[in-house]
């Protein structure tokens, strides 16, 4: 069994963070850019970067993970602090030329909503299947693609 950080165990099961990487790698499986979900107790609460703001938060995490080094510039940062109720989604250059704020908000309020029926996975997955479909639209799979970023989940502390 996997270890993961307390509030984590709290929130999710193991299932429900296997049914987050299947939507992943599913929606993955139609393009060439990549998706990732990082997952947090609260936003930020370190010594080095305080901050409130879930965008900012998700920039750094963003880049964090590495998701500015893709070949395409099409990296995708799904980002939940889950104690503090706020969100990110968050879209590299690449992507975010071509779909621009209104796709973003769009999916960000359509997972708000599935946050206030209390489906944290639901909101989660639902996010993840909406931007593959776009992704795959603006990027589609091509021949000899390589997964450039990992497929699980990324949970803070």
């Amino acid at each position: 069994m996997r270890r993961h950080p307390r509030w984590a165990r709290h929130v999710l099961s193991d299932a429900d963070l296997d049914a987050i990487v299947a939507a992943v790698r599913e929606a993955e499986s139609r393009t060439s850019a990549e998706i990732r979900v990082h997952l947090e107790r609260r936003i930020a609460h370190g010594l080095r970067r305080r901050t409130t703001d879930p965008m900012e938060r998700a920039r750094q995490v963003f880049a964090a993970l590495g998701m500015h080094r893709t070949a395409q510039r099409s990296g995708v940062l799904v980002y939940l602090a889950v104690e503090d109720r706020k969100l990110a989604i968050v879209g590299d250059e690449g992507i975010h030329a071509r779909v621009g704020d209104d796709y973003w908000n769009t999916v960000r309020d359509r997972m708000v909503e599935r946050l206030r029926a209390g489906a944290l996975r639901g909101a989660v997955v639902g996010a993840v299947t909406e931007v593959g479909a776009a992704l795959a639209r603006v990027f589609p799979r091509r021949p000899g693609d390589v997964d450039e970023l990992s497929d699980d989940v990324s949970l803070g502390r």
